[in-house]
């Protein structure tokens, strides 16, 4: 049985939210993002992005990517994020933090970083611009890092409040 699928949220636009600016940007101040690969003219967060017309799944990626990938099929985002590791590109992905699926399991085994926020995140319309509650799940960072090999891989627990502050 699979419980990815589980949402409440309209179809026409499960799949366009936005990252809240604020955690964006502090994670930008680390990894200095190029390219927001999984994104719309509506909720890009990068000046350069790729969107659903661009097809990330099947072209490069820049050297350090932002990916909040659609949630109701993550697996090729992960198997994307694996490869262009494999090539020596950083990718931080955003997903709901469920350990019942396959692709959370292959993402554990094959990035550097996992980061589990405690608290859900309200993430943004990009219509309104405007928090959306009712997050019925909690949020992890997978991180690839360049060439860094996984064996490497550290597991942390940060508080959401770390991106506001």
């Amino acid at each position: 049985m699979t419980t990815e699928n589980k949402s409440f949220t309209p179809l026409n636009i499960r799949d366009l939210w936005q990252t809240p600016r604020e955690i964006f940007n502090k994670l930008d101040l680390e990894f200095n993002f190029t390219c927001d690969v999984a994104a719309s003219k509506k909720n890009a967060l990068t000046p350069d992005f790729l969107d659903e017309k661009d097809d990330a799944l099947s072209r490069g990626w820049h050297l350090s990517n932002w990916c909040n990938p659609p949630y109701s099929n993550i697996m090729p985002w992960v198997n994307k994020a694996i490869e262009q590791h494999n090539l020596g590109r950083t990718t931080v992905m955003l997903v709901p933090a469920d350990t019942s699926v396959k692709w959370f399991k292959k993402a554990y085994d094959s990035c550097n970083e996992v980061r589990f926020i405690s608290g859900r995140i309200a993430f943004i319309n990009s219509d309104t611009q405007k928090p959306v509650g009712g997050n019925n799940k909690g949020s992890v960072l997978f991180v690839w890092r360049g060439h860094a090999p996984k064996e490497s891989r550290t597991v942390t627990l940060i508080d959401r409040e770390y991106f506001y502050l």
